[in-house]
C-alpha cells in the first residue's frame, strides 16, 4: 500500500486563482467565496495533487504524510 496524505488549504493565503482545480480537478473545489478546499482531506499520495500544490501561486496548499505528519509540500526553506 502506498503513502496516504493529509491535504489542507490555508484559507488566509488562498487567492482563488483556481490553479489547483485546473491541475487536480477531482481533488479541489472552489467554494462560494472563491477559496479552494480539498475534496478529501485524507487521500492516497497522488501526483496531480502534488502538481496542484506546486502550481499554487501563493503556496496555500499543504501536504503532509498521514500518521507521521512529515511535510511533503511546501518544501522547508
Amino acid at each position: 500500500m502506498g503513502d496516504r496524505w493529509h491535504v489542507e488549504v490555508d484559507r488566509s493565503l488562498c487567492i482563488g486563482s483556481a490553479q489547483c482545480t485546473h491541475l487536480a480537478a477531482a481533488a479541489f473545489r472552489l467554494d462560494s467565496a472563491m477559496q479552494s478546499h480539498p475534496v478529501e482531506a485524507e487521500t492516497d499520495a497522488n501526483e496531480e495533487i502534488l502538481e496542484a500544490a506546486e502550481g499554487c501561486p501563493v503556496e496555500a496548499i499543504m501536504i503532509a504524510l498521514l500518521g507521521s505528519g512529515e511535510v511533503v509540500f511546501p518544501p522547508e526553506e
